[in-house]
């Protein structure tokens, strides 16, 4: 039943996170200029932005470590090559009107070099749009609390212990755990909190940063909407937009 109450509470957040990163990411590109998806995975992204913006696809790289993602991406025509985003982005300065990285953050060994790597690649008053889970959440408090793993992570390397009970987690159950292969998917590294996140970003050179927060869990489904603009700080789900 808790699960149940919690799966529900999590599909509404991901829904209302992945909207409103979309929208940001549409109005970057609304007067023009080239966009990089970077976990491109097979090129759903583009997919949706081309409904929403009629977006070209000379318009739109992508970057993603899977090469079987890679292939079937390019198998359907789309730009999207394979690359490691722990590393240096394979792009010139200045590049691109928007980057976009949508639940990839938190699955990087050098998220902090990735995010610098967004900046250098951005154009002048370029945007950053991020979507990543949160650390510092009332929900992951209180796992730690009795002494349970967070369910955003970070994730052991063990399949069988994600399968535990220990690691409360309200993903989709049908989920394939991946950890222990080379190129895992789901498995988070390192997951920031709202407030470090925005502290690095202008460290790094981006401003007007603006941050939203989705899911302020326990509290019910019909009160989220309110709680989520009060104390975004605690929320499962964040939404950055900065400028260059």
């Amino acid at each position: 039943m808790l699960k149940k109450y919690f799966s529900n509470l999590y599909n509404r957040t991901m829904t209302e996170s992945y909207d409103a990163a979309f929208r940001e990411i549409s109005a970057a590109l609304g007067n023009g200029g080239l966009c990089l998806d970077c976990g491109a995975s097979t090129g759903g992204s583009f997919v949706r932005l081309r409904t929403m913006l009629e977006l070209e696809q000379s318009r739109y790289c992508g970057v993603e470590w899977s090469a079987a993602s890679v292939q079937t991406a390019r198998a359907s025509g789309y730009n999207i090559i394979q690359a490691d985003l722990n590393e240096k982005l394979p792009f010139d300065n200045g590049q691109f009107r928007c980057v976009f990285g949508l639940s990839v953050l938190e699955h990087l060994l050098n998220g902090c070099r990735f995010l610098t790597e967004c900046h250098r690649v951005l154009e002048k008053d370029g945007t950053l749009v991020l979507l990543t889970p949160n650390i510092s959440t009332f929900f992951t408090i209180a796992l730690l609390l009795v002494g349970k793993m967070p369910s955003s992570g970070p994730h052991p390397d063990s399949n069988a212990l994600l399968a535990d009970e220990e690691v409360f987690k309200v993903s989709d159950e049908n989920l394939t755990h991946d950890t222990e292969s080379d190129t895992p998917v789901h498995r988070h590294i390192v997951v920031f909190s709202f407030r470090v996140l925005r502290r690095y970003l202008a460290m790094i050179g981006f401003a007007n940063i603006k941050g939203y927060g989705f899911g302020l869990y326990p509290f019910p489904r019909f009160m989220q909407p309110v709680l989520e603009k009060i104390d975004p700080y605690h929320c499962h789900q964040m939404v950055f937009v900065a400028k260059k």
